[in-house]
């Protein structure tokens, strides 16, 4: 798990990302990078998007590519023969005659929404290796006016993009001013934990609170309902809306640590509906302190609860 103080973007799974979002995520692990974009391209084309990603050339071949993103299920394969899956390389989409043009790239973006939208397709969902700037000697402030330029692409939820940037390759400096032009930042693992604390107190978990993260989780809600800072009614504020999957032992604790509390202290906590109905079915309205406050569909996808 890993515990961010002060940051100002959302850090959010890869399920939770939503048409219109322009997110940006950084590589170290090459192995957790391929589950994120198989998890980012079949939630693509079970919905009906069509589908685009730009991989690095030194990246696996297309058909490796291809079956890493399958999963032996077939889907992918049909995707790229039927068109609505599309793979491609980097230096061709962004440096077609050997020099990087920020005008000419938003164009062609456009230019390929729209063939998407004329093709009938409710979507279309693009991630990409932004190794190529480096490359090609792009200086890292031309690279974040061009993701900052690029916001008008993403402004009738259309599209929805990814743009991922490794570290070793790009550099901290780079890597870092990224998050300031991409409004939000996907966890680069699945399966993993985020715990954000704002400057207001509140605590924002995103990720999974599953068997293999529940003891991080256990320990992250610990810390975010910790000792009151003085005396008095306390209100401790919890924000599980980026969760894309709460297990109901993680729920029950939730409940556990929460009844724990001074009667007089609120933990005010931010759901959705189906977390919000595992936590009733599990005895949430015999928890005084406790205060659920249910975020509108439109506002967040759906945890998954499992049993």
């Amino acid at each position: 798990m890993t515990e961010h103080h002060g940051t100002t973007g959302r850090i959010i799974p890869v399920e939770r990302l939503q048409p219109g979002d322009h997110s940006c995520m950084d590589v170290t692990d090459r192995a957790s990078r391929w589950q994120v974009l198989a998890a980012f391209t079949r939630t693509g084309l079970a919905r009906g998007e069509k589908v685009l990603l730009l991989l690095d050339p030194s990246d696996l071949p297309d058909d490796d590519a291809v079956a890493c993103l399958d999963g032996g299920t077939g889907h992918t394969e049909a995707a790229l023969r039927s068109g609505q899956f599309v793979l491609d390389r980097n230096t061709p989409v962004y440096l077609p005659d050997g020099r990087f043009s920020k005008e000419r790239q938003i164009r062609s973006f456009a230019a390929e929404a729209e063939r998407a939208r004329q093709a009938g397709y409710p979507r279309l969902r693009g991630a990409g290796d932004m190794g190529w700037a480096p490359r090609a000697g792009v200086s890292d402030d031309e690279v974040i006016d061009y993701e900052a330029s690029v916001a008008g692409l993403f402004a009738d939820a259309y599209v929805t993009g990814l743009c991922w940037y490794d570290r070793q390759r790009c550099g901290d400096d780079l890597v870092a001013a990224t998050r300031t032009v991409h409004p939000l930042q996907v966890m680069e693992s699945l399966g993993a934990l985020e715990v954000t604390r704002a400057p207001g107190g509140v605590a924002r978990f995103a990720g999974s609170a599953e068997l293999g993260s529940r003891e991080e989780f256990t320990r992250a809600l610990r810390n975010a309902l910790g000792p009151r800072p003085g005396p008095g009614p306390f209100q401790y504020e919890l924000d599980l809306t980026d969760l894309a999957y709460v297990e109901a032992h993680c729920a029950w604790q939730l409940l556990d640590l929460v009844a724990g509390l001074p009667r007089e202290d609120t933990a005010v906590v931010r759901c959705g509906p189906m977390l919000e109905t595992a936590l009733r079915s599990l005895g949430s309205t015999d928890v005084p302190q406790l205060e659920l406050q249910v975020a509108e569909a439109a506002d967040t996808a759906e945890a998954e609860v499992v049993a």
